[in-house]
């Protein structure tokens, strides 16, 4: 079995998160992971020394890119600069015979440097959008968004939303479970929903564990298709209404109804990829009651619908 390939592109003065965040992604050497090659490659000859004033020693080039299946752009020292011409001719090679091209934060000015996004929806770092809009006019920037996939090339938002991103690659080659085992280890949500205004104030801890509202979340977790209500759940925990309210966003960062909602559409996502169950038995099973009802929720959060994802997501 084919292993893909991941080629990350560092140079000087890259930012250690940045670097980092694929990295722990496509890293991950967990028995439960899914399994990539993933290989550092310098876009400058090395050592290559980060923002934060410590060296990197890269053992790949750029001849990586020629057969690498994914190359990501982690981010881009400064928007005025352009990117070393072997790395946009390497850029150009790759897409054109069909390779995976992301750009990170930044790394989008990289991917049109390169041209490759001439025509195309992309996204940055909001703070950089006006900038990108004045440089690349061709590009149909949408900056509200956390990350845009378009013609096997995807560009995100700034620093964190490159999590959200990498994630979306795993969903997409290995299903929503491998997301979500990923995103747990990492300790932050497996799809966010929502633009870059949106950020988490506490992931759900799995550590909390021993008490009433770890034990709820448990509890609600292996009975979805029950019609759980916030006074049927506050009830359960012996708190009224709005101190269980208080409680469950302080402990989840965000409300009982979301993460409800969020559970749901995950295991919707879950029943789609590894059953051959009926729309219709999905929406019974992960709480939503109608199909029509798992349509609507399901589009509005992931863009396609429940039968769209399917086809594209299953096996």
């Amino acid at each position: 079995m084919h292993t893909p390939l991941v080629a990350v592109v560092a140079f000087n003065q890259i930012s250690p998160f940045h670097l980092a965040v694929p990295c722990a992604v496509f890293g991950d050497t967990h028995p439960d992971s899914p399994r990539f090659q993933l290989r550092v490659c310098g876009a400058e000859p090395g050592p290559l020394r980060t923002t934060a004033g410590f060296d990197v020693a890269v053992m790949h080039d750029l001849s990586t890119l020629a057969h690498a299946d994914t190359i990501i752009i982690p981010s881009w020292r400064n928007p005025d600069e352009r990117a070393p011409e072997p790395l946009l001719a390497a850029l150009v090679a790759a897409q054109r015979r069909g390779a995976q091209v992301v750009g990170l934060c930044l790394g989008a000015y990289v991917l049109a440097q390169a041209g490759l996004l001439e025509g195309h929806r992309a996204t940055t770092h909001w703070a950089f959008a006006d900038d990108f809009a004045a440089r690349f006019p061709e590009v149909l920037l949408d900056a509200d968004v956390l990350y845009v996939e378009e013609d096997n090339l995807i560009t995100s938002a700034g620093t964190a939303a490159g999590i959200d991103c990498c994630l979306h690659l795993i969903r997409q080659r290995h299903g929503a479970e491998s997301a979500s085992l990923i995103a747990r280890r990492l300790v932050v949500p497996p799809h966010r929903q929502g633009g870059q205004a949106q950020f988490v104030e506490q992931p759900i801890s799995y550590t909390a564990r021993g008490s009433r509202l770890a034990e709820l979340i448990d509890a609600v977790r292996a009975s979805l298709h029950v019609p759980h209500t916030l006074d049927t759940m506050a009830t359960q925990v012996m708190m009224s209404r709005r101190t269980f309210t208080r409680q469950f966003r302080q402990t989840t960062g965000i409300s009982a109804g979301e993460w409800l909602l969020n559970e749901r559409l995950a295991l919707s996502q879950r029943l789609l990829e590894g059953s051959d169950q009926p729309i219709e038995r999905i929406a019974e099973l992960a709480g939503f009651g109608t199909a029509s009802s798992l349509r609507s929720l399901f589009k509005r959060a992931f863009g396609v619908t429940p039968s769209a994802w399917r086809q594209s997501f299953k096996g």
